[in-house]
C-alpha cells in the first residue's frame, strides 16, 4: 500500500506521461485542494503521510476507452512483443 501512496503523490507533484521521472518534484511548499463545499485543505510537505493518506482514500484507478486511446493490443517491435497499458487517476466525488 505504501508504494501505491508514494507513487500517488508523485504523480500529484509531478511525474506526468512522456518525461522521464527524474525523482525531481515540481511543487514543493504543498498541496491545496479545494472541496465540493468549497473549503480549502493545504498539505504542506512536512505532512507528507496525511497527504498521502488523503490522495490514497479520495482517488481511483480507471482505464479509459481502449478503442478510443488505442491500448490494450499485443504488438511486435525488433522480434519482441510489447502491449500499451493506459491508466488514468481520478478523483472520487
Amino acid at each position: 500500500m505504501s508504494k501505491v501512496k508514494n507513487f500517488l503523490k508523485i504523480v500529484a507533484l509531478g511525474m506526468v506521461p512522456q518525461t522521464p521521472w527524474n525523482d525531481r518534484l515540481s511543487a514543493y511548499g504543498g498541496y491545496i485542494v479545494v472541496k465540493d463545499d468549497g473549503q480549502l485543505v493545504c498539505y504542506h510537505l512536512y505532512n507528507e503521510d496525511a497527504f498521502k493518506d488523503y490522495l490514497f482514500n479520495n482517488t481511483k484507478l480507471d482505464t479509459p476507452s481502449s478503442t478510443r486511446h488505442n491500448f490494450g493490443i499485443i504488438y511486435e517491435q525488433n522480434c519482441e512483443l510489447f502491449i500499451n497499458l493506459n491508466l488514468q487517476i481520478r478523483f472520487i466525488k
